[in-house]
């Protein structure tokens, strides 16, 4: 059975079906047809998407690498290079070893930094460029790092991630792997530093650099110890080395040279990390010496050559935190938002406020490195079929059911980690955060719509959005706050366009009890008070609802 993976969709597919409606939007805009409001919806998220999508990934030109000349090996010593051995190039020298893949041709690796402080932005790019990488079949995944330590949660994280890659994992220390970075380096296969890197002191602190409670501590250390247990079995001194550097009382001892005494941390060079100890000989902890990366490369990928892709962190996966943060609030600000700008004739402020809110949930969970392109799709889609019962056959109820399922749907698929590998599957556990999110948001607008509702009316911001209430005498029932016809005519004419009470038109939909009429060559939402009436019927408009016309039929009128 071939292997789960995720459809990709490529950005000039999602670019071009966007301009295809804009520009049916716009035909109909010129023509005055019922999809008036499409064209600003299209415009405003085919300016959004060209203009949100900054490549994440620098494709570097293929690196048609020349065959490099061998660099100087030396058989691996019979004993441990001596701890007071100071000429570092002669170290280098004689543990850098050239290796090679079997495959044929160039291989292909993706750079991704690790820099700065460990937090959100560093899991959000590992996770995009593990997927990528099992998506295109990638060689090589090489992390390149730089970092005085991070977030624990995150950290964890970030193993998590690199163990569903079935390549090759590498990490290049450029300059330092302090406390968080050196339990990432540990989890990839390969280690290498650069002349001058550092990588130790890996105690567990708090956030503000204090020391923690010893009970908490010695939970958190027992999770970190066992899980490095797990990644380092197939290397003889990765697992104690590292407990060496997160456990002061614990002694690092090979043979009689005892390399860290207790009441420690330890910390190592380059030229440290890669000393040879016991029989057969072994690398301490890292596997060789480099100037750059791109040195690193050349030799490990020799006559093979390589393509490199390099990831950088940006402003978008800063700005993807934030809105991760807050999604359940986005989504509920943008649904009441939506709702508000339905109820309200024209498109406007609302519309795009609460359109632009559900596309920014969707580009933060693409930066991410949960949702690919499909989802913003299927809510486009979801959009559209809402439209189509507005605009187009309103009452027949299926398309908005189909369109807020689909709209509703593809949010939370947005949020829903999928794995392109083969033991992914989807359980109730990948759907329970999104639901939660989704869940909350859809309450948020709940609770804001009945807000508005309460408190709203009685202020003068929401006459300037729609008529709350009955106007003069409606067939002898008395109406609370009556107003005088030509304050009506005022507000009708200004802000809703209504047109006046007792004016007559036919319904173009059948009402049942809601659906379209026309009125001098313009169209309204209507509604009847009781019963139904039928496509052609003369109607009369007998007082206005919250968000909508109320009509009556004329009796014995019909129109063929």
């Amino acid at each position: 059975m071939e292997p789960l993976k995720r459809s990709k969709v490529h950005k000039k597919t999602v670019t071009d079906f966007l301009i295809s409606m804009n520009l049916l939007s716009i035909v109909h805009l010129v023509r005055n047809a019922p999809l008036k409001p499409l064209g600003f919806v299209f415009t405003f998220l085919l300016a959004l998407f060209l203009s949100a999508q900054e490549q994440e990934i620098e494709d570097s030109e293929p690196s048609e690498i020349e065959p490099s000349a061998e660099l100087e090996t030396v058989p691996e010593p019979e004993m441990p290079i001596s701890p007071d051995d100071s000429n570092s190039e002669a170290v280098i020298e004689s543990i850098n070893e050239e290796i090679t893949l079997e495959d044929s041709g160039p291989a292909k690796v993706y750079i991704v930094p690790i820099e700065g402080a460990i937090a959100t932005p560093t899991e959000y790019i590992v996770r995009r460029a593990v997927k990528d990488a099992i998506e295109n079949d990638i060689d090589a995944i090489v992390l390149k790092m730089h970092t005085p330590g991070g977030a624990l949660g995150n950290t964890l994280e970030i193993m998590e991630l690199l163990s569903n890659f079935e390549g090759t994992t590498i990490t290049f220390i450029d300059n330092e792997a302090i406390s968080a970075g050196a339990y990432i380096s540990a989890s990839t296969q390969e280690i290498y530093m650069a002349p001058d890197a550092l990588i130790g002191a890996a105690a567990v602190v708090s956030g503000s650099g204090e020391d923690i409670a010893e009970t908490m501590k010695q939970k958190i250390d027992s999770v970190l110890k066992a899980k490095v247990r797990i990644l380092s079995e197939e290397y003889r001194y990765r697992g104690d080395v590292i407990r060496a550097m997160m456990d002061s009382s614990f002694e690092l001892k090979i043979g009689d040279e005892v390399i860290k005494e207790a009441d420690e941390l330890l910390s190592l060079t380059a030229s440290e990390a890669v000393k040879f100890y016991g029989d057969p000989p072994a690398h301490l902890l890292a596997e060789g010496i480099y100037d750059d990366i791109d040195a690193l490369l050349e030799a490990r990928f020799g006559d093979r050559g390589f393509e490199d892709q390099r990831f950088e962190i940006s402003w978008s996966e800063e700005l993807a935190q934030l809105f991760n943060t807050i999604t359940p609030a986005i989504i509920g600000i943008a649904l009441l938002l939506i709702f508000i700008e339905f109820k309200t004739p024209g498109f406007g402020v609302f519309g795009i406020l609460g359109v632009s809110g559900l596309v920014f949930v969707f580009f933060s969970q693409y930066v991410a490195g949960f949702a690919g392109y499909e989802p913003l799709i299927f809510f486009i889609l979801g959009a559209l079929l809402i439209l189509v019962e507005l605009f187009l056959i309103p009452g027949t109820v299926v398309f908005g059911v189909m369109g807020v399922g689909m709209m509703l749907g593809s949010l939370i698929w947005s949020m829903v980690d999928v794995w392109p590998t083969e033991d992914f599957s989807y359980s109730p556990a990948v759907f329970t955060e999104p639901l939660q999110n989704v869940g909350l948001g859809m309450l948020i607008a709940i609770v804001g719509f009945l807000i508005l509702l309460r408190l709203l009316p009685k202020t003068s911001i929401w006459q300037g959005m729609v008529l709350t209430e009955k106007v003069g005498d409606s067939g002898g029932k008395k109406v609370a706050n009556p107003m005088t016809a030509k304050e009506v005519g005022a507000i009708i004419g200004k802000v809703a366009e209504r047109p006046p009470l007792g004016s007559e038109g036919i319904s173009i939909t059948a009402m049942m009890p809601s659906g379209t009429i026309e009125i001098e060559g313009k169209r309204f939402q209507a509604q009847t008070r009781l019963g139904s009436i039928e496509k052609g019927v003369r109607v009369r408009v007998s007082e206005y609802a919250a968000y909508s016309l109320v009509v009556e039929a004329v009796e014995s009128s019909s129109v063929s």
